[in-house]
């Protein structure tokens, strides 16, 4: 099916958390990582029934909100689009501006945070465990900070919706305003986090960036999330929307962008760079704007849950 007729029914919010630091508190240069693994630790911490080391095999994995929003199983039989040893998680943590920055007691530490599909439902707990994982301490020496606001954001506006730590939320839509009805042939998609992208199970490089890898990986990404936190299986022709993003022209002005996080679990520092930069696509891009669209929200590539290949999408005339 034409990807312009698919209905795409996702709940979708981008909140921006407001902290302030109690004591000295040091970010890394990218701290995606960093806020991901003390959101993960502290709602284990707070969540888990058993104390088992491991998720696989515990009697409650199918109802327990840890494994909902942090580990999501992957499907038991073959599914059309892959393989898998994992899904998607249904949020994506969008760090401060990049720079290695310590924060001094009273100071504001803000960062996004994108929720999408029944994972919005788990806003209140997902509150409170990066709460919770500020109070045990964060980053570089274990610098602490409360949870003071959290605010619902739609383009430039935010409205604050949280009565502080553990505190009523206001109600507040789970949508994002539809996506735009477009007719032009080109659009560039303003990388401002790194983008990484995979080929034969490796990293490719930006000579081997194509419009098809990138728009097959964001096209996929979505459908997924859609299927296994949303309504269900997206009706599309991969093959014709794979098809059709092999006409596209393509015009990129990325750099790549070094980095590198420490894996708590791998005990090891892990190279993660990525391109930043514009890439313009042409052609016939209308069945890809659904897409780009919610990608700006739910970003693309490797990693895109701690930060990574997040974008502006620029339609022109």
């Amino acid at each position: 099916m034409h990807s312009a007729t698919v209905v795409i029914s996702l709940p979708l919010a981008r909140y921006r958390l407001d902290f302030t630091v109690t004591t000295p508190l040091t970010l890394p240069a990218f701290a995606g990582s960093t806020l991901r693994g003390a959101f993960g630790r502290a709602l284990r911490a707070d969540i888990c029934m058993t104390h088992a080391k491991i998720c696989d095999g515990c009697a409650l994995l199918a109802s327990c909100p840890y494994a909902v929003v942090f580990e999501p199983r992957p499907p038991s039989a073959a599914h059309p689009l892959q393989d898998f040893n994992q899904i998607p998680r249904a949020y994506v943590i969008e760090p401060p501006q990049w720079g290695e920055k310590t924060y001094a007691p009273g100071e504001t530490l803000s960062f996004h945070l994108v929720l999408a599909g029944r994972v919005v439902e788990q806003l209140p707990l997902i509150l409170w465990a990066f709460h919770k994982g500020f109070q045990r301490g964060v980053g570089r020496g274990d610098g602490t900070a409360t949870l003071t606001q959290a605010w619902h954001v739609i383009g430039k506006d935010a409205t604050p919706i949280l009565d502080g730590p553990g505190g009523n939320i206001a109600r507040h839509a789970t949508t994002v305003p539809p996506a735009p009805d477009f007719a032009g042939h080109a659009v560039t998609l303003h990388f401002d986090s790194p983008l990484r992208l995979q080929t034969n199970g490796r990293r490719a490089t930006a000579e081997e960036f194509t419009p098809r890898k990138l728009l097959m990986r964001l096209v996929g990404r979505i459908a997924l999330i859609h299927e296994f936190h949303g309504a269900g299986p997206l009706p599309l022709d991969f093959k014709a929307l794979a098809a059709q993003a092999e006409t596209l022209g393509s015009d990129k002005q990325l750099k790549w962008r070094d980095w590198s996080r420490y894996s708590s679990r791998q005990q090891q520092k892990i190279d993660l760079g990525g391109v930043i930069g514009s890439w313009r696509l042409t052609g016939e891009i209308a069945p890809f704007i659904p897409f780009l669209y919610l990608g700006q929200w739910l970003h693309v590539g490797k990693e895109a849950t701690f930060g990574l290949g997040g974008y502006r999408l620029e339609l022109h005339p």
